[in-house]
């Protein structure tokens, strides 16, 4: 027996591992640049001390509209971009779990049957060159690949964060998709309370046109008021036509916001002035970066990122199989079932990386470049996620305050017209003076409608802004608010 053969096959494959490690240096990672640093609550202008008061889950019921409540829900249960992002995240698990399979146990069966002529001139013994020979293989074979260097585990959590970014940016789709059908519902409200302002408008610019007709006949106007007091009603008209057109765009948004056909909405006017609004809360803290599913989904994608860095950095480093077959394996097929056509083996396989023109080093560059893109992104989402509120919440105060204003000044128009209508009525003041009164207040009305409108916008603005009441059942990758130095340790 050969010294070589005594050799046991433990001690060979110690040998291997050893050899193998002591080479892989021939396959350098080397530096990376200084990666990016996740942005805390004190970049984005977010106090740590702070609670968020957490909006409800459906925070829409509170303005009062059953009709606004049942087109979110249909939104919700049908819109197609939410089945394209469902779909997403149905993907995302299926890659999730390829990748844990592939890290498993693999066995295979094959059988190999093939009628063959052997060369002359080749390899094959005088006893069967030349002739036309059946040859069978049926073999099972194993492998399992030992994961030293964490490769595997990494892949698997990069597989992970990415589908954890698809589930929680179908959430994302949610409260956007909400937000979405309720601005717009109240959009709807809006041009339906101005169109029957300008109505009132148009009856009361009708009266004035017989009034002035009245009084010209009576000598009392000329043609010069006739002319002024028709050329009020084209303009009225067209701002109601103006209006209607505006209507039925925004109930053709509607009806794609909640999945139905663009008709179906034709008959729905919503009442402005019924809706109460939404609490304001009182203070904004750094807890809302947890509450943004946008940003929560940033997060994953980092975490996903650093685990793609760890994966090529693994690439460096071998791969370690342990592998093994049976089966059997004949010329001719008489004998394939024999116990003497058996064929064993088994044994580790390595794969090391030793020289490929930089491709690995750059693959790892790569990497790190999309992990610095996923921070970016990341910290893009946090300063979003940060002016979002801020500008709803700032929004809301001041339109709250015009609000204050404008409700003294047309408590004051509303006063005056009163006291016109009673001085018409006690024989001290003409009809055209009550008309004069009714348009100052039917502006003030039209400046109170819009403002309504403007604050309801803005209450579902930082509804949404404040993360519309999603609730993560499932922790975040590491603490939101980043530890320094944390993505220097995971390079």
């Amino acid at each position: 027996m050969s010294t070589l053969a005594r050799i046991p096959t433990g001690w060979c494959a110690a040998a291997a591992l050893l050899l193998s490690l002591q080479l892989g240096g021939c396959a350098e990672p080397g530096p990376l640049p200084k990666p990016l640093g996740l942005m805390g609550a004190a970049g984005a202008g977010l106090r740590d001390d702070a609670a968020t008061t957490f909006p409800a889950a459906q925070w829409w019921r509170a303005l009062g509209a059953p009709a606004l409540d049942a087109l979110i829900e249909q939104a919700l249960a049908g819109q197609p971009s939410l089945d394209i992002a469902a779909a997403r995240l149905t993907r995302a698990a299926a890659v999730v779990d390829a990748t844990l399979a592939s890290q498993g146990p693999q066995a295979g069966l094959g059988l190999d049957l093939t009628r063959q002529r052997f060369s002359e001139h080749g390899l094959v013994p005088p006893a069967l060159a030349g002739k036309i020979v059946n040859v069978g293989n049926l073999q099972a074979s194993a492998s399992f690949e030992l994961d030293f260097f964490g490769r595997h585990q990494a892949a698997l959590r990069a597989a992970v964060g990415q589908q954890q970014a698809a589930r929680v940016e179908l959430q994302a789709a949610r409260v956007l998709l909400a937000a979405s059908v309720a601005r717009a519902y109240v959009s709807l409200a809006r041009l339906a309370s101005l169109q029957a302002l300008a109505q009132r408008s148009l009856e009361q610019r009708q009266t004035m046109l017989d009034l002035t007709r009245s009084r010209v006949k009576a000598g009392l106007d000329s043609a010069v008021e006739l002319r002024l007091a028709e050329s009020g009603l084209p303009e009225v008209r067209g701002q109601i036509e103006s209006l209607t057109g505006q209507m039925m765009l925004v109930r053709h948004q509607l009806a794609l916001l909640s999945g139905q056909s663009p008709q179906s909405l034709d008959g729905l006017v919503p009442a402005l002035l019924t809706m109460p609004g939404l609490a304001l809360p009182d203070r904004l803290g750094a807890d809302l970066l947890g509450r943004r599913a946008d940003v929560v989904a940033a997060r994953w994608r980092v975490e996903a990122a650093l685990q793609d860095v760890e994966v090529a950095r693994g690439q460096f480093y071998p791969d370690i199989n342990l592998m093994g077959f049976a089966g059997l394996n004949t010329l001719g097929l008489d004998h394939l079932l024999t116990l003497g056509s058996r064929s064993l083996g088994a044994g580790p396989a390595l794969r090391l990386p030793l020289f490929d023109g930089g491709r690995l080093r750059a693959n790892l560059l790569g990497r790190a470049a999309d992990a610095d893109a996923a921070v970016a992104a990341y910290n893009a989402a946090v300063l979003e996620a940060a002016r979002e509120v801020a500008d709803a919440a700032s929004n809301w105060q001041s339109v709250a305050r015009q609000q204050a204003e404008q409700a003294e000044a047309q408590a004051l128009t509303e006063s005056a017209y009163e006291l016109a209508q009673q001085r018409y009525r006690a024989g001290l003041g003409n009809q055209l003076l009550v008309l004069n009164a009714e348009t100052s207040v039917l502006a003030q009305r039209n400046q109170h409608a819009e403002l309504q409108a403007r604050a309801l916008d803005a209450q579902v603005s930082l509804m949404r802004a404040l993360g519309g009441g999603w609730r993560d059942d499932k922790p975040a990758p590491t603490a939101l608010l980043p530890v320094p130095g944390t993505l220097a340790a995971a390079r």
